[in-house]
């Protein structure tokens, strides 16, 4: 169905490209100055939305998404005045799907909101597995640290060990390509202390045993002379 809105026409084709070639000058080129993006799953309810304001910090969160190992599908989608939609299928190696639907609001060829609804499969609830840091399904080393990431139940649990003294701004922008960390994270801290800080500039610390959930678009560092071990239980990957 074509885009009969007058004015600009949203080109939703170049936009499909975009998506599946991993363009993401295209893809932020297609979203207004001041739009915003909101996303529903299971770990933010429609209550409690994940909101990303601005075109710069959607950019972030897109690059966010392309760095990761995924294969991304869209499957239909549809422009109908001011409005289009489209389902898109993200596919990691190891088979593990999540599959979103997103509506669109557009004004003058460019996208004001876009709503996300995404879920992700999951292992069946009479089946138990057993996850093993030491054999980990993947393992990175980085300046003043390294994660092991286990697979397990559609989640991907990671364990980040980080030396004192590392902060993702200094130690992991310039390969993640964002100012701040767009991904969301569930944290359960092991030993050490941390701090986070909000892109509203709101700090806060998280110390070991006790547990913190981490919006999009925030920095983190190791405080003191201790070794952090947290672990990220998360759908981002």
């Amino acid at each position: 169905m074509a885009d009969t809105t007058s004015g600009t026409r949203f080109d939703i084709e170049a936009f499909r490209r975009a998506v599946e070639e991993g363009d993401v000058r295209a893809l932020v080129s297609r979203f207004a100055d001041d739009a915003d993006m909101e996303t529903v799953d299971r770990r933010t309810p429609p209550s409690a939305p994940t909101v990303i304001q601005g075109r710069d910090s959607i950019e972030d969160f897109i690059r966010e998404v392309y760095s990761m190992d995924l294969d991304h599908e869209v499957l239909d989608y549809v422009t109908d005045g001011d409005h289009a939609a489209y389902t898109e299928r993200c596919t990691y190696p190891d088979g593990l799907t999540v599959k979103s639907i997103s509506m669109l609001d557009l004004s003058d060829g460019e996208i004001v909101h876009q709503s996300m609804v995404q879920a992700w499969d999951e292992e069946s609830p009479e089946s138990v597995r057993i996850g093993d840091f030491d054999a980990s399904d993947e393992r990175m080393e980085f300046d003043h640290g390294h994660s092991e990431v286990v697979h397990l139940g559609g989640q991907n649990i990671n364990r980040l060990t980080l030396e004192p003294g590392w902060r993702w701004s200094e130690h992991l922008r310039t390969d993640i390509g964002t100012d701040l960390c767009m991904l969301t994270h569930s944290l359960t801290l092991m030993r050490g202390t941390m701090r986070f800080r909000t892109s509203d500039g709101v700090e806060r610390e998280l110390k070991a045993g006790q547990v913190a959930f981490v919006p999009p678009g925030h920095d983190a560092w190791v405080v003191g002379d201790e070794t952090v071990v947290v672990l990220d239980r998360s759908m981002d990957g």
